[in-house]
């Protein structure tokens, strides 16, 4: 194995440390490049799909990707060039992007993070480098790339059920999926040397994947009954404000009534008639 640093790895990383820096310290940066489904479709703003891969929430969203990426990414890089690497990385990201567009098609939803990529980098490896492992920081052992695949896939799907944040979680399902079938196109072999681990993996990432598109369909059913919601909100609100305004009439003419009944009706200022008329007028307008 060539031990050269993984050069094409190590300047995506740089590349997305240096954007998510910018992100973090730019709000409308961020708001340029973030994943949004109303804006690629409405606006037709396809960057969208690739440049979100390179923002993160905050340094530890950033720091736990770049660490995976890092991590696996130079295995490939090193073992089987950085054509591969590079096209496994990105065809996972657009596939990781391609399932929350669907997803979210009909909502208003930002998301960021490479971790589309960063899965399809992750069981990629598991296939190519079969035996591989990763330390994960702060742990003295080596967990094998195929349990801390399942535990990154986890974290992604309860991240996804709790919409924790902007980050992207449902772009790992996709970035899985879409990983796998890139490298089985580019290496087939993968399939006939590990078909069990190979059926499990993928049949994991469907079943995961058919679980968010239910889940999905329940929040298209809970957006389409939010209007509703909101008009009988509003409605309240409304009946509240119109009996705060009649309590606020009934004192007011109360007042002065008893000022007309102790010093007369010259004794009323202008603005004070003006009010009284005001207060009649609605009153025969709400009658009427």
């Amino acid at each position: 194995m060539n031990e050269q640093i993984a050069i094409f790895n190590v300047a995506v990383i740089a590349a997305t440390v240096y954007c998510s820096y910018r992100g973090f310290n730019s709000p409308v940066y961020l708001e340029r490049y973030i994943f949004s489904p109303e804006h690629i479709l409405r606006d037709r703003q396809y960057y969208r799909v690739l440049s979100s891969a390179f923002l993160h929430a905050d340094w530890m969203h950033l720091l736990f990707n770049m660490y995976s990426l890092y991590s696996f990414g130079s295995v490939i890089e090193q073992w089987f060039g950085a054509p591969t690497f590079l096209a496994i990385y990105f065809a996972s990201i657009l596939g990781g992007s391609a399932l929350s567009l669907y997803l979210h098609r009909k909502h208003h939803y930002r998301a960021l993070g490479a971790s589309g990529g960063v899965c399809g980098i992750i069981f990629a490896c598991i296939f190519l480098v079969p035996g591989s492992s990763v330390r994960i920081l702060l742990l003295p052992i080596d967990i094998p790339a195929y349990i801390y695949a399942v535990l990154f896939m986890s974290v992604s799907y309860f991240g996804i059920r709790q919409q924790v944040g902007n980050i992207g979680h449902d772009a790992h399902l996709g970035g899985a999926i879409i990983g796998l079938i890139t490298t089985t196109v580019l290496r087939p072999s993968i399939v006939r040397l590990n078909p069990v681990l190979y059926a499990v993996v993928m049949s994991l990432a469907v079943v995961l994947f058919v679980l968010l598109y239910v889940h999905s369909l329940d929040l298209n059913k809970k957006r389409k009954l939010a209007p509703a919601r909101l008009r009988e909100k509003i409605s309240r609100l409304r009946e509240k404000r119109e009996k705060e305004n009649q309590q606020r009439d009934d004192a007011t003419v109360e007042r002065l009534l008893q000022k007309i009944s102790d010093s007369g009706m010259k004794s009323l200022t202008r603005r004070e008639r003006k009010k009284l008329r005001e207060i009649s007028g609605r009153r025969k307008s709400g009658s009427s």
